[in-house]
């Protein structure tokens, strides 16, 4: 191991604070559970219209920015080109940034919201019901989540390829803080943690999401210790993977995770109700876009309700907590595009094929309870984890469906998780773009550890939980980042590319 990267404050400060809550949870996995539920209370009453201004303020800077004369700039030298060709850039965009994440809530958000309506006063299961909660569910997988990822991946490509400094968190707010070492130290320790903390909420999602998968299809008991199995076979795979590096391993498997996508949302798409698939899309993409700036500033402090807490306000600390990494591994894939393309491949092409998606499964189970007369919702409302597997019991070949959707979960678990290893690597290595396999290793195993304790702990309130306090003082740094690098582009203004 490099003796530099060994005595590297960033890395053993993280890695030392990420260790001691593994060991801390797992040895009084109930009490850290209450500790964080207090927490998690304590940032949601305070600081939730904090996360919702400052996510407006990054949708409203990006489009600002891309469509005025700085859109031109190149994240490079003047004469580069993109690195990666366009699916393969998306692929790794689509599999780093929502990992299983719209595989898990693909479903399960829209019956949700169907069920509990995000409205008082909104009657359940209804007409009504069910076109609020795909308007709403677009809205959570749309662009305000991935203007959070596209800031950072921004100002990281901008630093790393365009002014050749290196890729870090402090490095970007150096305007703004100047060249203090221990703040900048701390800054970067800041960003690694949250980076663990969203990534093993990522990994916690879909490994209980794979439980249910394997109770739905193999009878399976959905238990700690078989969530511990599912962890462990993830971790050997993606250090394997991790070994190959960024151009085999985790190009391989996002070209992968984005075709299987692409197959799974063709099938259902045109084996369940094609026709109120497409009518559910364009109409939940005119609610979304019609209520955009109502959505983006809701909050009710008028009426207690925790819904929005519950769920916007953990969309953003999540898309904040993961920002650090996936922001990173953005940057580092969008070499020698121009920031209108960046913004445009970033803010517009996932968000809408996470429109798609929901369109296609959450659709194909509001038509079964809306017009079958089934009960997914219900059941969704009992059991977030099988949500998927439920809906796939109405169309043609069930046990299949189920197999290869347990299979793009696992695929896009192991791709998560392998680009969060390097990007962890790269970021307590000073910036390295090749770090030592042993960091990697260290991060992978941290990785895993956080995510079992968080399961130990309180299973999915306790993975939500760990993302919202470790994004607070992250989003600070965010706004800080904003700052800076508007400073940084205005003194470019002249060049042409």
């Amino acid at each position: 191991m490099n003796k530099k990267t060994f005595t590297n404050p960033v890395f053993l400060i993280s890695a030392l604070v990420i260790l001691s809550l593994v060991v801390v949870g797992a040895i009084v996995p109930e009490r850290f559970g209450r500790v964080a539920e207090l927490l998690f209370n304590f940032t949601t009453i305070n600081f939730g219209w904090f996360y919702l201004l400052a996510v407006f303020i990054f949708v409203m800077f990006l489009i600002a920015i891309s469509i005025s004369k700085y859109g031109k700039i190149r994240l490079g030298p003047k004469n580069s080109r993109p690195e990666y060709p366009f699916f393969t850039w998306i692929g790794m965009l689509f599999s780093t940034g929502f990992g299983s994440g719209l595989v898990f809530y693909g479903v399960a958000e829209p019956m949700s919201h169907f069920l509990n309506t995000p409205f008082p006063g909104l009657e359940g299961l209804t007409e009504e019901s069910a076109r609020v909660s795909m308007g709403y569910s677009f809205f959570h997988w749309g662009v305000s989540q991935w203007s959070v990822f596209a800031i950072v991946g921004l100002i990281i490509a901008f630093l790393q390829f365009r002014q050749d400094k290196r890729g870090l968190i402090s490095t970007a707010i150096q305007p703004v803080i100047g060249k203090n070492r221990f703040l900048g130290g701390t800054i970067d320790s800041l960003a690694v943690i949250a980076t663990v903390m969203g990534v093993a909420t990522s990994l916690g999602l879909g490994i209980l999401q794979m439980n249910g998968g394997l109770k739905s299809v193999f009878g399976l008991p959905s238990s700690i210790w078989v969530q511990i199995v599912i962890a462990g076979v993830m971790l050997l795979t993606y250090l394997l993977s991790s070994s190959t590096g960024l151009n085999k391993g985790i190009k391989w498997l996002s070209n992968l995770n984005l075709g299987l996508c692409l197959v799974l949302l063709l099938y259902v798409f045109f084996s369940g109700p094609t026709v109120f698939i497409l009518n559910s899309f364009v109409l939940g993409l005119g609610d979304y876009l019609s209520n955009f700036i109502q959505y983006s500033l809701r909050i009710t402090p008028y009426q207690g309700a925790a819904w929005v807490q519950e769920w916007t306000i953990f969309y953003w600390a999540w898309a904040i907590a993961w920002s650090p990494f996936v922001g990173a591994f953005v940057a580092r894939v969008s070499r020698g595009r121009t920031i209108r393309e960046f913004v445009f491949g970033v803010l517009v092409v996932p968000p809408t094929i996470a429109c798609l998606w929901i369109a296609a499964f959450g659709g194909t189970a509001l038509h079964s309870d809306l017009i079958n007369g089934t009960n997914i919702a219900e059941v969704v409302d009992t059991n977030l984890e099988v949500a998927l597997f439920e809906s796939f019991t109405n169309l043609p070949f069930t046990q299949l469906l189920s197999i290869l959707a347990i299979f793009l979960i696992f695929t896009f678990l192991v791709t998560s998780a392998d680009s969060a290893t390097y990007i962890l690597g790269s970021m307590t290595s000073r910036g390295s773009l090749n770090p030592n396999l042993f960091v990697k290793i260290v991060w992978g195993v941290l990785i895993t550890a956080i995510a079992i304790v968080l399961l130990l702990a309180g299973g999915l309130e306790a993975l939500q939980t760990a993302s919202l306090i470790s994004a607070l003082p992250f989003t600070v740094i965010l706004l800080l980042m904003v700052i800076s690098f508007f400073g940084m582009i205005k003194h470019i203004t002249r060049e042409k590319d």
